[in-house]
């Protein structure tokens, strides 16, 4: 049982020191990073890690990011392009070893670990080729299409080059800078430069006519819709003048309308007030001549009635003096002479007094016909 538990100790032990061991062989990659292990019989390359024995190993770490190798032409080494017009630009390719065993080991027994991913190296291995490649890509194209083409010209750059380059890969291209060469950097003597001078001479001189020909009719431009603006403004006032006008007018009319139909309106209630105060005048002298006219016929009734009481009375009095005188007479007259003469006194009395009934009726009537 001890010699048990003794085994499983030494076993637990020797298991502890390998993995301690292990631990401290093992070689972790970083990224962008990879191992090359030389063995005895072959090279191992790794882009995670792996256990490096002392002696046995040699283990060397090579840099696969990506680099940037710059290529500036300007000035008298300015790019030409195929109207002979020099440019002035600077493209940066991005360059790094290609991630697999073969490339990364042709790049390590090409240049070393060391120098693989080394600018100065970069600009030594591929400054000539990319140069020259854009010098190929470059006289291609007119200097206005590498304004215009950028892309193609970058995709034609790509394409001459390529994308492998013996352990290295190309990602990309970008172009940084591009613009004309001055002419004062240029070479009159030089042939291409000459007539790059008169390509510019001749283009510079069409732009020239063009902008001075856009000057020109963006002044006649401006100038003629000032006048637009400005005969616009004069119509708009114009008809803002003619609407004030109208529109004065309008409101003197109505104004005036108003006046008249005002005058109107006061004169015709002048009117009819002054025909209400005259028919009133009318109906009140009416009724004053009627109250005068009845007053008159009544005093004339009462006068006329007074008139016939009096002769009444008169006339009972008269008929009382003859009716004492008959009887005087009668007296004195036989008996036949007195009836006889009485009856022809009482017929006259009759007769006097149906004339003075008749008088009586003829005047009622005439003060009805008056009232």
């Amino acid at each position: 049982m001890t010699a048990m538990i003794a085994g499983i100790g030494v076993l637990v032990a020797v298991c502890l020191l390998a993995v301690l061991v292990v631990s401290r062989l093992f070689r972790k990659v970083e990224q962008g990073k990879a191992l090359i292990v030389s063995k005895l019989r072959k090279v191992d390359v790794t882009f995670t890690g792996q256990v490096v024995l002392p002696v046995l190993h040699k283990a060397e770490v090579m840099d696969i990011s990506v680099k940037t190798i710059e290529i500036t032409r300007a000035g008298k080494d300015g790019l030409i392009c195929r109207d002979n017009i020099r440019a002035d630009i600077r493209i940066s390719f991005f360059v790094k070893v290609s991630k697999t065993v073969e490339d990364v080991i042709k790049v390590a027994q090409a240049v070393g670990t060391a120098r693989a991913s080394d600018r100065d190296t970069l600009q030594e291995l591929f400054h000539a080729k990319f140069s020259e490649a854009l010098k190929t890509v470059g006289k291609q194209l007119d200097f206005t299409d590498l304004y215009t083409k950028r892309e193609e010209l970058r995709y034609r750059i790509i394409e001459v080059i390529g994308v492998d380059l013996n352990g290295y890969h190309l990602e990309d291209a970008a172009i940084d800078y591009l613009e004309q060469t001055p002419l004062t950097q240029l070479d009159p003597a030089n042939v291409l430069d000459a007539q790059g001078i008169r390509k510019i001479t001749e283009l510079t001189a069409i732009e020239h006519v063009r902008t001075n020909e856009f000057q020109r009719t963006e002044e006649k431009e401006i100038t003629r819709q000032n006048v637009d603006a400005r005969e616009a403004i004069l119509e708009l006032e114009r008809r803002q003048a003619d609407a004030e006008i109208k529109q004065r007018r309008e409101i003197e009319t109505v104004r005036a309308r108003e006046e008249a139909e005002t005058a109107r309106v006061v004169e015709e209630e002048r009117l009819r007030a002054q025909g209400a105060f005259l028919k009133t005048e009318e109906q009140l002298g009416i009724q004053r001549e009627n109250q005068a006219r009845e007053v008159a016929v009544a005093q004339k009734n009462r006068e006329r009635v007074i008139a016939i009481e009096n002769e009444r009375i008169e006339k009972d009095r008269l008929l009382e003096v003859i009716a004492r005188e008959r009887e005087t007479e009668l007296t004195r007259i036989s008996a036949s002479k007195e009836v006889e003469a009485e009856k022809r006194e009482i017929a006259e009395v009759v007769r006097e007094r149906i004339a003075v009934d008749r008088t009586v009726a003829e005047q009622e009537e005439s003060i009805k016909k008056l009232r």
